[in-house]
């Protein structure tokens, strides 16, 4: 059996690793080093969306809300690009491996608004509220990409313990 065959029958019966995919997960580094980015990213995140707001509201620290935009966007494509491996090492693909489809397909969203931002960024062609206001729909994207991966943790969580508990056990 193909790994993309193993990858959908995973699915199909309701869990999101095969046997074999969950034992490539347990043993990488990758799947740490995910742990490690995915709270920092959201630290990251956090602080940034406080200063992003602030320039809204105030007017004040224009440089620092784009700053801590541009550090995002790199905590970003770091998450995206160990991310990646990681799923090239649990599902023998780089992206779209058919357990985390959706979230790959809106990352590439979120991807490309932070990416524009720091094209806008770079080449000055918007102004402070309207790249601030990119930066926002990009922190949307995020949050709502966030949510799904933390759906996706929570399912993985329940479909281990459902797993783990004998026949017949409630």
């Amino acid at each position: 059996m193909g790994q993309s065959d193993s990858s959908v029958d995973s699915i199909s019966t309701g869990g999101l690793y095969t046997a074999e995919q969950r034992v490539r997960r347990d043993r990488s580094p990758w799947t740490l080093v995910q742990g490690i980015l995915a709270p920092l990213q959201f630290l990251v995140f956090l602080v940034s969306l406080v200063l992003v707001c602030r320039f809204l509201l105030t007017g004040n620290g224009e440089v620092i809300a784009e700053l801590s935009v541009v550090v995002k966007t790199l905590v970003l494509y770091a998450i995206m690009i160990t991310g990646s491996i990681w799923e090239k090492v649990v599902f023998d693909r780089w992206l779209f491996a058919p357990a985390f489809f959706w979230e790959d397909v809106f990352s590439m969203l979120v991807l490309a608004l932070h990416t524009a931002y720091l094209v806008a960024l770079a080449s000055g062609m918007l102004g402070a509220i309207a790249l601030m206001a990119l930066a926002m729909a990009a922190y949307l994207t995020y949050v709502i990409n966030a949510v799904q991966f933390v759906l996706k943790l929570r399912a993985a969580r329940l479909d281990e313990k459902a797993r783990r508990q004998p026949a017949g056990a409630t």
